[in-house]
Formats: C-alpha cells, structure tokens, sequence
C-alpha cells in the first residue's frame, strides 16, 4: 500500500501511527474465514440462489480476496522484517503490485455489489410482480461479470498510474458517483416504503408478505452501507487530501493516521458476514447446517451428510 511516512517527517511533527502486523493478520484471517464460509453457503444452498444472494455471494467474494490480498501482504511484511526478503527487489514489487490491485478491485467491487444489491432490493418492494421479469439470472449474471471486468480494469489502472493526477481524480469520482447513486437510491426507497405502510395491510396476502420481506432485506443492506462507508470514508479521505494539500502540515497530521484508515477499510470484511448471520435466517440456518454436517464427517468417518452442495 502507500508508504507516506517520508512525507509525514518532512513537512510535520506528527509521527506516523503504526499499527502491529499482528492486527492486520488477524483481521486477514477472521474476515478470510467468516467471508469464504458465506460464499460456500450461497453456493451449497440452492434456496440462495436468487439475485439478492448472487450479489450478496459476490460482496464476500470482494471480501475474500481483500482478505486474502491483504493477509498476503502481510506476512510478505514479517519475511521483509526478518531479512528473507528484499522491500525493493522487481519480483517483490510485481507481488505487492498484484496485491495492491486485487486491494482496489475488492474495495470497487464492494461499492458497486452494494449499489446493485439495492437496485435489486428496489425492484423487490415497489416492481414485485415484474420481478422475475426484470431480475432474470442471466441478467444477474451479466451485471456480475461487468462489475468483475469494471473492477478489475479500475483497480489494475489506478495502481499502475498512481501517481496520475486523472487517474487518482478518476478513482475518486467512480467512487463517489457509486457511494451517491446508493445512497440516493436508499433514501428514496424507504419515502416510497414510508408512502406506501399503510397500502400494505390491504394488499394480498403474499404481495404483502414479500414487499415486508423486501423492506427487511432493505434494512439490512442499509446496515451493511452504512458499516462500509464509516470504514472506507476514512481512506478516501486520505486520498483527497494526497491530492488537495500534499504538504500542508494539518494535512499531513491526518495523513499520519494512514495505517488505522486501512485498519478501519479491511474491517468492514470482518462485519459484513456478521450482520449477513445475525439478520437472515435462511443463512443462520444454512451454516448451522455447515457445521452439523462437519460435526458428523469428525465423528463418523463412513457417515453420510444430508446437506449436500447443490448448484440447482
């Protein structure tokens, strides 16, 4: 990631917060774990298969690698501190390369799951007799594999170019574009919802039912936004300032805080599966499920398992 301490000791007396390495495997191996444990629930589950949990597969899958990325990076640290690695070797800075644009990728792809999470939650509760209509998985699919290629190209461009003003200008917009969209999708779902309460006991009875689970699903998407962008805000912050006032000694106060923004950003990968477990149920119960049929294959080594993966 960006290494900013020359910067903070030159034009500053504020010293650079550093953060253990120990932290950050930690919170690498919790999110890697809780994140890859919901991309195999979606997968085995075949009442997951819907385009909520599609994206909701993909927003873990982001985490994953940010995760994964992340926690290699790190241990490439300790090796670094232990003298087995060179910091400036050409193999060593491909490696952080790749790993820091994997970083960037997850962190867009976060964005923009969310922002198609609540366009498919929209649909839900105010198109919910088109939804089957509108919301095919093959549409799913193509929404999925544009965000992936989006992503994937962003995140590749911002870390060859960095140090490009446009590019960095770029990043931020695409950010923000997406942050706002959300939002403003969010707050306009829930005047609707407010609008339409007291339509709702009057409808038919599964219309109504399925617009209250959709208002549900609604309010934990909102959670889970509002979770990662009091994590990322922090960041991009940062970098706003990088391009604002780069040697402005206030500035670079802020910037001292560099390692606990990205403490806060890789975080929010360790939250998300927890508000996913605490606020859906057919998940609680797929995991339970998980961990029963675990339990079994240790305590019966010829036993069977009900649970079987299934990609109906």
């Amino acid at each position: 990631m960006i290494n900013n301490t020359t910067l903070v000791r030159e034009h500053t007396d504020c010293h650079e917060v550093q953060v253990p390495i120990e932290i950050f495997l930690i919170i690498g191996v919790v999110s890697l774990s809780e994140n890859l444990l919901v991309v195999v629930a979606v997968i085995r589950n075949k009442n997951l298969h819907s385009p909520m949990y599609c994206f909701i597969c993909s927003l873990a899958a982001f985490n994953t690698i940010s995760s994964l990325s992340k926690t290699w990076e790190n241990i490439m640290l300790v090796f670094r501190d232990a003298g087995h690695l060179n910091s400036q070797g050409p193999s060593e800075l491909k490696i952080d390369n790749v790993m820091d644009t994997l970083l960037c990728m997850s962190f867009q792809g976060s964005i923009f799951s969310f922002l198609a999470i609540a366009v498919d939650r929209y649909i839900t509760i105010f198109h919910t007799l088109q939804y089957h209509t509108l919301m095919t998985m093959q549409r799913t699919v193509t929404i999925l594999i544009t965000i992936w290629a989006l992503c994937g190209f962003s995140g590749a461009l911002m870390i060859t170019f960095f140090e490009t003003t446009v590019v960095m200008i770029f990043f931020i917009v695409l950010f923000l574009a997406a942050l706002f969209l959300t939002l403003l999708l969010y707050v306009h779902m829930f005047l609707l919802a407010q609008y339409h309460a007291g339509r709702i006991a009057s409808m038919p009875g599964a219309t109504g039912h399925r617009r209250k689970r959709g208002l549900r699903g609604a309010l934990t998407l909102t959670i889970l936004f509002g979770v990662f962008v009091v994590c990322c805000a922090p960041f991009f912050l940062h970098l706003l300032i990088i391009m604002v006032c780069p040697k402005n000694p206030y500035c670079e106060c802020y910037r001292s805080l560099f390692q606990l923004h990205v403490v806060l950003l890789i975080s929010h990968a360790v939250i998300d599966p927890a508000i996913y477990a605490f606020r859906s149920a057919e998940l609680r119960n797929t995991f339970r499920k998980m961990f029963f049929c675990l339990t079994e294959a240790q305590n019966y080594v010829h036993g069977t398992c009900e649970f079987v993966i299934s990609f109906a």
